[in-house]
């Protein structure tokens, strides 16, 4: 009786073990960790800055009036397009058309004062032939002859000025291209020479960029650099083709145009431009840029974790230059070289990883 009492305790407990067993889940496999990376080529040392820039006009005109004068009338509105040849404004010609007439009637008086002088100048001419005068007497007439020309060539070149002022009075465009400024409106009275608008020629756009003081040396004329635009999505090529000579008296930063031999399409006045300079001897560092946290040491010797193909990771030695704000400059990887720039002490030699392109 006893045997089988522990018999069936026995067997009572094999099966609670094996009720216990059957409940139980497998255990989940351990996910890979979630890495931050970089990629070395987004680092490179190649560039020696980025610029913020402005599409402008290679020529920017300041056009005035020759003449002083009340403007009659405004053909134009800021923005307007305008070939060479069109009449931009237009200002009263009265004054002007009065000294033109002014100018005429000199010439006749002093044409008047010529044949006098001419026909004396004949008269005494034959009574010297004569002996009837002395020869001072003849001087005296070729004197009187000779300034009356003088005199009459002089209203003719004062004429001449007033009828080329009558020209003057509407103010044409010398070229193709775009109003960007109006300083003067209809009614208001103008000085010769006194800017009344700006033009500026669309023909050839360029890219106005600030340079620091400090940096002035990589811009020098000649340097080659890339032109990239806010509204568009064309990269171009640009040329350093201007430096001002002496810097903003605010800002204490100079002036750079960049010519842009291709422009892309669509670029226009006023645009929003980066420009970034490249090293002008044009050979790119192989250097990379990245955050200190990406610094994994052994012993005495720098090296980065490197995503392979298989997203795994591994050890890399790269030889350290230089130390910035919380970033380091390396040599030893390649562009394409994904690293990993964060908990990089928790990581393991061949340990799958997860980057943010695999969430």
């Amino acid at each position: 009786m006893q045997n089988r009492k522990g018999l069936a305790l026995v067997l009572a407990f094999v099966v609670a073990l094996s009720a216990a067993g059957c409940g139980q889940k497998a255990a989940p496999a351990e996910k890979a960790p979630l890495v931050k990376t970089q990629q070395a080529g987004s680092g490179m040392e190649a560039d020696t800055g980025t610029y913020a820039g402005t599409v402008r006009g290679r020529y920017e005109t300041n056009l005035a009036f020759q003449v002083g004068g009340q403007i009659l009338a405004r053909n134009v509105q800021e923005g307007s397009r305008v070939r060479a040849g069109d009449t931009l404004m237009v200002i009263n010609a009265k004054d002007v058309v009065q000294q033109s007439n002014a100018g005429d009637a000199q010439v006749a008086q002093a044409r008047a004062q010529l044949d006098l002088a001419q026909r004396n100048l004949a008269r005494y001419s034959e009574l010297y032939q004569e002996d009837a005068v002395a020869a001072s007497v003849l001087d005296q007439y070729q004197a009187n002859y000779d300034a009356a020309f003088a005199t009459y060539q002089q209203a003719l070149a004062t004429a001449a000025q007033g009828h080329n002022a009558l020209g003057y009075t509407n103010l044409t465009a010398g070229a193709d291209g775009v109003i960007s400024k109006i300083d003067a409106e209809e009614g208001q009275v103008v000085a010769a020479g006194q800017t009344v608008m700006t033009l500026v020629q669309t023909d050839k756009l360029e890219v106005e960029i600030a340079v620091p003081e400090n940096h002035i040396d990589d811009v020098a004329v000649g340097t080659p650099v890339k032109v990239s635009f806010w509204a568009l999505s064309q990269e171009v090529d640009g040329t350093v083709r201007e430096v001002a000579p002496m810097a903003d008296s605010t800002s204490r930063t100079y002036k750079v145009r960049v010519s842009v031999p291709n422009p892309p399409q669509g670029m226009q006045l006023g645009m929003t431009a980066s420009v970034v300079v490249r090293q002008s001897d044009g050979n790119a560092s192989s250097g990379a840029v990245l955050p200190l946290s990406a610094i994994y040491q052994t012993d005495d010797a720098p090296e980065v974790w490197v995503v392979t193909d298989d997203n795994t990771v591994a050890l890399k030695s790269v030889e350290v230059e230089n130390f910035g704000d919380n970033t380091v400059l390396v040599h030893g990887l390649a562009p394409t070289d994904v690293v990993v720039t964060a908990g990089v002490h928790k990581l393991r030699e061949g340990q799958a990883v997860r980057t943010e392109a695999d969430k």
